[in-house]
């Protein structure tokens, strides 16, 4: 195996910073954005962004695996939007002939996760490291929205929602239909389930529970 197929089978901050990540993408399935894109989206953000701490809403793999300081981190709701496999993956989790599904958010009701206050003197690089990560292929927009921290505090925080117009989306984020992608799809890290399993242990050790999670749990195992 090939020191990218090495790098690529974890998920870690080294292939992000210096470009074996996206080189590793690339290898499984199209880009949709080059380099110049995810940077152009980064200065948006870091300009837009607020005053006081910064802050990061984890929803999917960033609860178990953020790969990255923080100061602070704990359970929080964002309300307005809730996690949906609409994200057709064709290099992570799956290939452009057998996509995987990840999560994204969209529009409607609230999602529980957990929020992570990054370090105030590194966190426009911790930044231009997740956006590597998030960003690479436009399947995201990123916001500034409020949310709801642990113990009745209140925080804007950074959140990754579905890009609705990106050809990677899918309307039909059914558990059955996500379930029958994630049983059989892999990429380049690794196979769709264990993304799903990882997911479903680090809620339930984190006392978070979603139905749609469950249900995709429940149909992937019955497969």
């Amino acid at each position: 195996m090939d020191t990218i197929a090495n790098c690529m089978s974890i998920l870690n901050r080294e292939c992000l910073a210096d470009g074996r990540f996206r080189a590793g993408l690339a290898q499984h399935g199209p880009l949709a954005w080059s380099h110049e894109q995810v940077e152009q989206s980064f200065a948006q953000a870091w300009a837009d962004r607020p005053s006081g701490p910064l802050w990061v809403f984890g929803y999917g793999s960033l609860i178990w695996n953020p790969m990255m300081p923080f100061d602070e981190h704990c359970n929080a709701t964002l309300r307005g939007w809730h996690r949906s496999f609409c994200l057709r993956s064709i290099s992570g989790r799956g290939t452009p002939a057998q996509p995987g599904r990840m999560l994204s958010l969209q529009a409607g009701g609230q999602v529980d996760g957990v929020a992570l206050r990054v370090p105030a003197d590194t966190c426009e690089q911790e930044l231009r490291l997740l956006w590597t990560r998030e960003m690479s292929s436009g399947t995201y927009v990123p916001l500034w929205h409020p949310l709801e921290l642990a113990e009745g505090r209140d925080a804007i925080a950074l959140v990754f929602v579905a890009n609705a117009e990106h050809q990677q989306h899918d309307a039909d984020d059914s558990p059955a239909t996500a379930a029958a992608a994630i049983a059989s799809a892999q990429g380049a890290f690794g196979p769709n389930i264990d993304y799903l399993l990882r997911l479903h242990h680090a809620m339930a050790a984190r006392g978070i529970n979603d139905p749609y999670i469950e249900a995709v749990v429940a149909q992937t195992h019955a497969r």
